[in-house]
């Protein structure tokens, strides 16, 4: 089968397009023959090797995994022979490593059925964005109805979730984003877009009420600014790792502060989503009633799979970036 292969660590042109030999199920997996994959964060850092704590677990010379992707959409081509919710044949999507190939193998509750009414390119977008989207605000955040949510980055794969999200949970949602996507954003459901490149959103003279919660997907802005436009009691969520280092510093005394000081009430978290099933299901009845609907930026063919992370090395996709082989 044809597959996308990097041997070392190193820029998106290291990535290779070679036959290699079509993976084998275990017991509990299923093999699928991939219709479409999303491209994410986590297959730059797996390719670059960055940071370079992280090799601890990517490998410490060369890459253990050689084949990028982390979400798939397809149809099951086998089954182990412990596998009891699936059959040859059934369409579904979800989590597996190494989707950056014509054929992957997941593991059976890593997967769940594809509506027939949502594309294999909308399922293949939902994975780890819409869950990190959903832990983010309903987990850490723990948002409620009529909650005032700002969502930086607003935009993206994550941020385009996450405004839906918001939405469905019930709070006022403002969207932060550049100019080119005040539009797209308010589409999907924010009642207020903020352009950055025009209005600063932590600035306290910007907003008539402070946020109850800030769901940051940028993380290049000082924790003081921050914490100036949160409510007393707010919560700030920092998703992954963030950008220029302005973060972790500060957030680490807020967090000493905080246990030490009985007055400081607003709290912050820094969290990566898992692939759980039954947040795998949840969002899958979401996907099929319309609640949400994947933001698709642009879709490459499985050899252009190099200009597809250079694209999301930009930071300006609007959305989802998508492979099909």
């Amino acid at each position: 089968m044809r597959a996308i292969v990097h041997d070392r660590y190193g820029p998106p042109s290291s990535l290779e397009l070679r036959e290699i030999d079509r993976p084998t199920v275990g017991d509990n997996q299923v093999l699928v023959k991939v219709h479409a994959v999303s491209v994410n964060p986590l297959d730059w850092y797996f390719l670059t090797g960055r940071p370079y704590i992280a090799r601890a677990a990517f490998g410490l010379r060369r890459p253990k995994q050689t084949t990028p992707g982390a979400d798939v959409a397809g149809t099951v081509e086998a089954v182990g022979n412990e596998v009891r919710s699936f059959a040859v044949g059934d369409q579904v999507w979800g989590g597996c490593r190494g989707s950056f190939a014509e054929y992957a193998v997941a593991s059976e509750t890593s997967l769940v059925p594809k509506p027939a009414e949502v594309s294999f390119e909308h399922a293949a977008a939902t994975n780890v964005a819409a869950l990190t989207a959903l832990q983010g605000l309903r987990d850490v955040a723990n948002v409620q109805p009529g909650q005032r949510v700002v969502i930086d980055g607003a935009s993206g794969g994550v941020g385009t979730f996450a405004v839906q999200l918001a939405k469905h949970l019930g709070a006022h949602v403002t969207g932060v984003c550049s100019a080119r996507n005040v539009e797209m954003v308010g589409s999907i459901g924010a009642d207020e877009v903020i352009d950055y490149t025009n209005v600063d959103f932590t600035d306290p003279n910007g907003s008539q009420e402070a946020y109850d919660v800030v769901f940051d997907n940028i993380g290049n802005r000082r924790l003081r600014d921050i914490r100036r436009v949160m409510s007393t009691d707010g919560v700030y969520v920092l998703v992954g790792a963030p950008k220029g280092g302005t973060v972790l510093g500060p957030m680490k005394r807020l967090v000493a502060i905080g246990v030490t000081n009985p007055f400081v009430t607003q709290r912050l978290a820094s969290f990566t989503a898992k692939v759980l099933l039954a947040d795998l299901q949840a969002v899958n009845e979401l996907l099929a009633d319309g609640t949400i609907v994947p933001v698709i930026d642009r879709t490459y063919p499985l050899a252009d799979a190099a200009a597809a992370l250079t694209h999301l090395e930009t930071g300006r996709a609007r959305g989802k970036i998508i492979v099909t082989p």
